[in-house]
C-alpha cells in the first residue's frame, strides 16, 4: 500500500532540468503528512543494524534524513555542496558525467567507530552517495547502509555503493 501510494504521488516532469530527462519529483509527497510519516517508519523498519547517526545529502536528503534521525533519536549530519557550511570542513571531489563536483561535511561530525546511514532522495549513478561514504570513512565512521526514496535501476548506481555496504534500501524503483 505504501509503495503504491508513493509511486502514485511522485510526479514525472519531462525535460527537466534539461531536454531528454524525465525528472522524478518527490515534492508532492511532502503535501501528505501521513505519507511522510509512513515513509519515515518504513525506512526505520528496514534498518538491518543499529545506527549512531544519519547523514543527509543536500538538499532533498535533508528532508527524510532529519525525520529518520528524529524518529531514531540519533544525530543528523549534513553533507553539502562545497562552500555552504561554516567552520572547519572536510571535502571530496567526485566525477560527474561532464566535469566534477565537490561535497563537504563538518570536520569531526562523525565519531570514530560510528555506524552511519546515508540518506538521499534519489539513487542515480551513485557518485554523490559514494563521495559521502568516503567522507564518513575518512573520519573513522562505518557505513551502516544507504536509504533512498527512489532508485533509477537502469543507471546501476547500486553497484558502486556495494563496496561500502550491502545494506541499500530504495522504496521505489524505476
Amino acid at each position: 500500500m505504501l509503495l503504491q501510494t508513493l509511486q502514485n504521488t511522485i510526479r514525472d516532469v519531462p525535460d527537466f532540468p534539461k531536454p531528454g530527462i524525465l525528472f522524478k519529483d518527490i515534492t508532492p509527497v511532502f503535501e501528505n503528512p501521513r505519507l511522510c510519516a509512513d515513509i519515515t517508519a518504513e525506512f526505520a523498519a528496514r534498518l538491518t543494524q543499529p545506527v549512531d547517526a544519519i547523514v543527509g545529502i543536500e538538499s532533498r536528503g535533508f528532508l527524510f534524513g532529519l525525520l529518520m534521525a528524529q524518529k531514531l533519536g540519533k544525530p543528523f549530519i549534513l553533507v553539502r555542496k562545497a562552500g555552504k557550511l561554516p567552520g572547519d570542513t572536510i571535502s571530496t571531489e567526485y566525477a560527474l558525467e561532464y566535469g566534477t563536483a565537490k561535497i563537504e561535511m563538518h570536520a569531526g561530525s562523525i565519531r570514530k567507530g560510528w555506524n552511519v546511514l546515508i540518506h538521499d532522495d534519489l539513487l542515480a549513478t551513485g557518485g554523490t552517495a559514494c563521495a559521502a561514504a568516503e567522507l564518513i570513512q575518512r573520519q573513522g565512521g562505518n557505513l551502516a547502509g544507504f536509504a533512498f526514496v527512489i532508485e533509477l535501476d537502469f543507471l546501476k548506481g547500486k553497484d558502486k555503493l556495494l563496496k561500502y555496504s550491502p545494506n541499500i534500501t530504495s522504496l521505489v524503483h524505476y
